[in-house]
């Protein structure tokens, strides 16, 4: 199994930005301990501030990882464009928040990946990303 995690804008600061939202661990410590509980998958990993690269890397990843857990952080609320690389590629992609956006901003409750995604996974922390790896086991 060969998975692909991409995280999109500001995810690059966590353990600094809003810890009481989103904890107090970088996602490369965290990711760190994903390859250890999960040594028999593949893990990648790609973050990117940058709307475009996350649509190549999605475009990227298909016909190469079994699937790819998503978390394009604000663009989830924006952007078509990300949406339509998922519908566009046949490599599943599972939708994953730190946050329950529902019980956040209301503009946090619309997303433009959730109608093409496998499956969404909100509001259990970093622990979203495991649940995601897990629904690909």
């Amino acid at each position: 199994m060969k998975l692909l995690i991409i995280n999109g804008p500001n995810l690059n600061l966590l353990g600094k930005r809003e810890p009481g939202v989103y904890g107090n661990q970088s996602f490369e410590d965290f990711f760190s301990e994903l390859q250890m509980k999960f040594r028999d998958v593949e893990l990648g990993y790609f973050q990117s501030n940058i709307e475009g690269e996350l649509i190549t890397k999605i475009q990227e990843a298909d016909d190469i990882y079994d699937g790819v857990i998503l978390n394009a952080g604000a663009y989830t609320h924006t952007s078509i464009g990300i949406g339509d690389a998922i519908k566009a590629v046949s490599v599943p992609v599972v939708e994953v928040h730190i946050s329950n956006t529902f019980s956040r901003e209301e503009f946090r409750h619309q997303s433009y990946i959730s109608p093409n995604a496998k499956g969404v996974i909100l509001g259990f922390g970093l622990q979203s990303y495991v649940l995601a790896i897990q629904s690909f086991l």
